[in-house]
């Protein structure tokens, strides 16, 4: 008996989890949005600045002062350099990807020798 109790009492220990809370948190009379609807400036420098933090994501210089971390202008054109021969080596073989002529769309044909 005291087994059932006690899976009863855990039934309804778990049912109250997803029950709905009232939340008992202040809430704010004005916010950062309403604050910045006052004036066009700040409207527009909250467009930009995400637009200039992603970019300058390219120009971290973790340290080094320098685009990428590299301190060395010849280490930084060969980074470039080797990427984009593997680029053109990479389009060479598989640039004309648009072709439908040579696309395998049907059964193989085992006839052919």
């Amino acid at each position: 008996m005291m087994q059932r109790v006690f899976a009863f009492l855990m039934l309804l220990a778990t049912a109250s989890a997803f029950a709905p809370q009232t939340a008992m948190v202040a809430k704010a009379s004005t916010t950062a949005l309403s604050a910045a609807s006052n004036g066009g400036f700040m409207a527009a420098v909250a467009g930009a600045v995400p637009a200039i933090m992603t970019s300058s994501a390219a120009l971290a210089t973790e340290g080094t002062a320098e685009w990428f971390g590299v301190d060395d202008t010849k280490l930084l054109a060969v980074l470039f350099v080797v990427h984009w021969a593997i680029l053109s080596l990479w389009l060479a073989e598989y640039g004309n990807l648009t072709d439908t002529e040579n696309d395998f769309f049907g059964e193989i044909d085992y006839t052919k020798k």
